[in-house]
């Protein structure tokens, strides 16, 4: 009798959990769609050739009659800055994410590897910041553009944005996570802390290097108020500033609009499928 209570007992606990993994799928199926709805309308509106992008009176409305790509192609014909917006943003992500990434490792390192008075409070401090706003910078930064006398170049946009604070906790969770019985046996070697970082640690810090360079990279292409501060002549501005242009010249024709935010996000895209397999592992890391 006491076999088959136990065994009922297991039996109503898994179909307990059953039914908790069903609610959570749909949960997330829920989330999903509704994350998926503005992508949906604005690829809709981007096929259009006629009619008001703005009714939805059913779900037959987001099927384009007929489908087109002349907007796509009409963007490049009526904006020909459109290429020199698409290489000012992949210059700016170029150098943001490659310097981001190295100061973050760099500094990572001796926030986990290294004992010297001040770490914990060090850490503490820079984990703060992140509850300052961005705009509660932009007062100093651009004073401090100023001053350098770097006003309307790339190096404007750049600079502020190349120390990240979560760049660095994320690499030391990832260097703390790694045996520090690797440090001891590269120093037997004759291995110095260089050494050591470069051909020891970082190799296996890859996924979190790959979701670092994503955020990044995500960061830098979209960034937009910064680089309209700091930048005068139109043919520095980013991609994200032209769409904004692009955006008041083509009011009347919010396809056009849709054409260009679409092809803002390819390359983000193919930047993820490439680096996805690195990204969950990397975000597992933060938390150990």
């Amino acid at each position: 009798m006491r076999e088959d209570s136990n065994t009922t007992d297991d039996t109503e606990v898994r179909k307990i959990r059953y039914a908790w993994k069903i609610l959570f799928y749909l949960a997330l199926a829920v989330i999903g769609v509704f994350a998926l709805v503005p992508f949906v309308w604005l690829l809709s509106t981007s096929l259009k050739s006629a009619g008001n992008v703005f009714r939805l009176e059913s779900l037959t409305d987001l099927i384009p009659k007929p489908l087109t790509l002349s907007n796509y192609i009409q963007i490049w014909k009526q904006i020909p800055m459109m290429t020199r917006f698409f290489l000012n943003s992949f210059i700016i992500c170029f150098f943001g994410v490659f310097f981001q990434v190295l100061i973050s490792a760099l500094a990572g390192y001796p926030l986990a590897r290294m004992e010297f008075p001040g770490k914990k409070l060090i850490m503490v401090t820079m984990v703060a910041t992140l509850l300052l706003p961005v705009e509660a910078n932009l007062v100093v930064n651009f004073i401090t553009i100023r001053a350098m006398h770097l006003y309307n170049t790339y190096a404007a946009v750049l600079l502020p944005g190349l120390v990240s604070v979560f760049g660095i906790f994320l690499m030391r969770q990832s260097f703390l996570v790694i045996p520090k019985d690797l440090d001891d046996a590269a120093r037997i070697d004759g291995a110095s802390e260089w050494a050591i970082w470069r051909h020891v640690l970082m190799p296996l810090c890859g996924p979190s290097t790959a979701v670092l360079t994503i955020f990044s990279f995500v960061a830098f292409w979209n960034t937009f108020m910064w680089p309209l501060i700091v930048l005068k002549n139109e043919s520095m501005y980013p991609l994200t500033v032209g769409l904004s242009y692009m955006a008041n010249m083509f009011s009347s024709d919010f396809r056009l609009v849709a054409a260009g935010c679409l092809l803002a996000m390819i390359p983000v895209v193919i930047l993820f499928l490439f680096n996805q397999r690195y990204f969950v592992q990397g975000i597992q890391g933060i938390g150990k």
